[in-house]
């Protein structure tokens, strides 16, 4: 079983209770010297202990004993990987420490660092552009959603069990899902769900008008988007004060809170259509076959791809992977992620990943192995994926997606059947050029800000970023 320690957040109480140790050690029945070891995580906390704590302070003690420990440091290593920390970078045993006894202090530094991020990339674009610096410093929505979900691990048990319960008398036959959600919307509901013509919804895929009491789906969404779509709305009614729930207890910013909230009605809508328990054994069975859990489940490649980086409920954890997509012009348009990879929040991916080759292979699967400027290796697989044309001026409106998991993990997947994991080169990658140190690369777009070498006039080398000085 494991461990659970609570110093930070039992001394947090005490404190907001203006009590003494002493004070806190009658009223939970142990003695002062315990409650010293619990608030220096020299002692795991006990049942008793914690159901004491709720019995005397009215405290749930999931809200005390709730451990983010492991994204949160997974986020810390990621952020001390910036190379303006190089020479000053602490090793694993001081960031636990930090993490046992200053977890505030982490939780402040990370927030300073997204600053740090979003005021130099504000910068390179007020500069590109030439223009004063009107916009306001803050987290992206995006950056929001992203954040909130990896805190969570992109796992809400809350939204699983909602959606095991969608299906009163269980699920119909995967081809009368469409009709069966009609029909709940209309009888639940009253409401009518329409198929419009795309002129009628131009560069529109689906509205809903709660005072008409309709849905509306253009026909450019293919049948998989078009039930998705539907299990969404019925999420968004019937689940909306669980969304509400999860969006009142992190965000204040109205954007991210609206971003957020659809990204929790896409999470159910994936739950309701490949449940927890059928889709992890689907996926172990098929060796993690997106096309085939695509076609089984009765969704889209990156809608099974999104989903499968939600398996990680405790004692039933799937793979830990990460999720990128992006278009053709290298820009991230969504993220989510349950490993350590650093994954880009401003500027475009990596140029060394092979999901930008996808483009000119559009439909296969193209897998990689890649190395961080950390030694991290992951093993990533990329496809193109398709979106919906409205006209044939739209034609080529593709994205790409990747997914990659640690190494460790990659025997355990078909697409890396083909690679040799022992002897296969590496990739050597980095989260953006704004960042990475990787000076000598043959793919740098522009001089990194933490690149304080300056050139060297009398040399050229692969590009006109890596001319340094020696």
């Amino acid at each position: 079983m494991r461990k659970t320690f609570i110093g930070p957040q039992l001394r947090r109480l005490r404190q907001e209770r203006s009590e003494t140790q002493a004070q806190m050690a009658r009223s939970l029945g142990i003695s002062t010297a315990y409650v010293n070891l619990l608030e220096n995580n020299q002692r795991s906390v006990s049942v008793a202990a914690l159901l004491k704590l709720f019995e005397s302070y009215g405290v749930d003690w999931r809200d005390i004993a709730e451990d983010d420990s492991t994204s949160r440091l997974s986020d810390l290593r990621g952020v001390l990987q910036d190379p303006i920390f190089d020479g000053t970078r602490p090793d694993l045993h001081e960031l636990r420490a930090a993490q046992a006894h200053a977890p505030a202090l982490i939780a402040a530094f990370l927030r300073l660092h997204r600053s740090y991020l979003a005021v130099s990339d504000q910068l390179l674009t007020l500069g590109a552009q030439n223009v004063g610096p009107e916009s306001v410093v803050g987290t992206s929505p995006e950056s929001a959603v992203h954040n909130f979900f990896r805190r969570n691990r992109n796992h809400f048990p809350i939204l699983e069990d909602a959606a095991a319960t969608f299906w009163r008398n269980g699920p119909p036959p995967p081809d009368d899902l469409y009709a069966a959600l009609k029909a709940r919307l209309r009888q639940d509901h009253r409401i009518t769900v329409r198929l419009m013509p795309v002129a009628e919804m131009p560069k529109t895929l689906r509205r809903y008008d709660a005072d008409r009491a309709e849905v509306w789906l253009s026909e450019a969404l293919d049948h998989p988007n078009r039930v998705f779509q539907l299990v969404h709305v019925v999420g968004l009614i019937e689940a909306g004060a669980t969304f509400d729930a999860l969006v009142a207890s992190d965000l204040d910013d109205v954007q991210g809170r609206a971003r957020l909230r659809i990204e929790l009605a896409n999470y159910f809508a994936a739950a309701v259509l490949m449940p927890y328990d059928a889709f992890l054994a689907e996926a172990r069975a098929s060796k993690y076959d997106f096309d085939h859990l695509a076609t089984r489940f009765g969704v889209s490649f990156e809608q099974a791809c999104h989903r499968a980086t939600t398996m990680q409920r405790d004692g039933a954890q799937g793979v830990p992977f990460f999720f990128l997509r992006i278009d053709k012009a290298g820009n991230v348009t969504k993220r989510f992620n349950a490993t350590d990879f650093h994954l880009a929040e401003y500027g475009g991916a990596c140029p060394r990943l092979d999901v930008h080759l996808t483009f000119r292979l559009p439909g296969r699967i193209v897998p990689q192995l890649v190395e961080m400027p950390d030694s991290s290796q992951y093993f990533v697989f990329a496809r193109t994926v398709d979106r919906p044309t409205f006209a044939r001026s739209g034609q080529d409106n593709r994205l790409a997606v990747a997914m990659g998991c640690t190494v460790e993990h990659a025997a355990i997947i078909g697409y890396a059947e083909g690679v040799s994991l022992g002897s296969a080169p590496l990739t050597p990658v980095g989260i953006n050029c704004r960042i990475c140190p990787r000076a000598n690369c043959d793919q740098r777009a522009h001089h990194a800000s933490i690149l304080t070498i300056p050139v060297d006039e009398r040399h050229r080398g692969a590009t006109r970023y890596d001319a340094v000085g020696g």
